[in-house]
């Protein structure tokens, strides 16, 4: 596929061959975001992991110290004291029963959802529905709890959860390109940190391969893990 003349001038910017030190290629990513919308940064890290094993799958969350960028849609499956907490905690939409109907009918107005641990009987209806979208609420996330406040307010304030693919790679958000450079340094210093503590008991040889750094649309900057790692444990 042919690529455009604005992703080629950016492609120009960017040496291929070089793994960049995490603080120049932070400096470099807004230069090559040419989208007329503030485009989302996106890390790729790939793992030398085998995601067939259950002992070497990879997932977690981390809480980016300058969030994502984007407004986080939660919404929360509580009842009685604790949908009173979901609403203070600013959930964007809470319920039982009625909420269940509601997404059983269509509607997925959201990117998270949170449940208490005595809601999952009636969440579990909602199986196949949510699921396959990676929505199904999961106490490994963090994401099935009663500290409802907690999980609304970290979720809402930048926690993202990670997962690696069926390619060993791991895809996740780390900020705009509006974001200064040390907003992204220190969100991917978070979440190279958070994946290396998350490695699992089965890894064998180099655990973290690759990292590349991309805004929607264009070109990748590889950028060099160790220098990430010292980021920070700085």
């Amino acid at each position: 596929m042919g690529h455009g003349k604005k992703y080629l001038e950016a492609a120009k910017l960017v040496d291929a061959e070089r793994r960049y030190e995490i603080g120049e290629a932070a400096e470099l990513l807004p230069q090559i975001s040419f989208t007329k919308f503030d485009s989302t940064i996106e890390a790729h890290l790939r793992l030398g992991i085998d995601p067939r094993h259950a002992d070497q799958l990879v997932r977690g969350t981390v809480v980016l110290p300058h969030g994502t960028g984007r407004t986080t849609r939660v919404i929360v499956f509580a009842q009685g004291e604790k949908a009173q907490e979901a609403l203070r905690a600013g959930a964007d939409e809470v319920g039982g029963d009625d909420l269940v109907k509601k997404i059983d009918d269509g509607w997925f107005e959201f990117d998270v959802a949170v449940a208490t641990p005595d809601m999952m009987g009636t969440v579990g209806r909602l199986g196949k529905k949510l699921g396959p979208r990676g929505l199904m609420p999961n106490p490994k996330s963090g994401t099935v709890t009663f500290d409802i406040e907690r999980a609304v307010g970290e979720v809402k304030s930048g926690r993202i959860e990670f997962k690696v693919d069926r390619a060993g790679i791991v895809h996740v958000p780390v900020g705009r390109a509006s974001f200064t450079p040390e907003q992204l340094r220190a969100n991917v210093a978070a979440l190279v940190d958070a994946v290396n503590r998350a490695k699992p008991s089965g890894a064998k040889g180099t655990y973290m391969r690759t990292l590349t750094l991309a805004p929607t649309m264009g070109p990748g900057v590889r950028v060099d893990i160790g220098s990430a790692l010292q980021a920070a444990n700085a």
